[in-house]
């Protein structure tokens, strides 16, 4: 069930804020981290931010991990070759981060360990630091899976590293 408040925060919340958060320069520092860190591990890294929900969505009592869920899918964060892909998605009118890894991660990475990435970003973001949240959480992700997931041979780039703006 949406409350009142969900549904005017996200009514209220224009397009127009992801680029106010996340400005040009903002996004190419975040291109440039994840394209940095996929070189150290197997796994592919996605970033997206929505700014809200569409009034149909949070009548439905979609949530930001639903959401997020159904954007792993969308993005084809699903489709790589190790199954590894890992989806940070911002939900500006919720204040809320969610990360979604692929089952190839699974015993690599704990839950812990994604929801302390997330809690970390959300506290950046409480800050106004966006850049530097969304640049240390992608790092931080890069950092886990070159530890647990090495390179190797794989090399490949499968999704692009410029965030999706939604």
């Amino acid at each position: 069930m949406v409350t009142l408040s969900r549904m005017l925060r996200h009514l209220l919340t224009p397009d127009w804020q992801v680029r106010r958060r996340f400005p040009q320069p903002a996004l190419q520092a975040v291109e440039a981290v994840i394209a940095a860190a996929e070189l150290s591990h197997a796994g592919e890294i996605r970033f997206a931010v929505e700014a809200a929900l569409a009034p149909a969505h949070l009548l439905r009592g979609e949530t930001a991990r639903d959401r997020a869920i159904e954007l792993f899918s969308t993005l084809r964060v699903w489709d790589t070759e190790y199954n590894s892909g890992v989806l940070i998605y911002v939900l500006l009118a919720d204040r809320d981060v969610e990360i979604v890894a692929d089952r190839g991660l699974g015993g690599h990475v704990s839950a812990d360990e994604w929801a302390g990435i997330c809690r970390r970003m959300e506290q950046a973001f409480a800050k106004r630091e966006y850049a530097a949240g969304a640049q240390t959480a992608v790092a931080g992700i890069g950092r886990l899976l070159a530890e647990r997931l090495p390179a190797g041979a794989a090399g490949r780039n499968e999704l692009p590293n410029r965030p999706a703006l939604l």
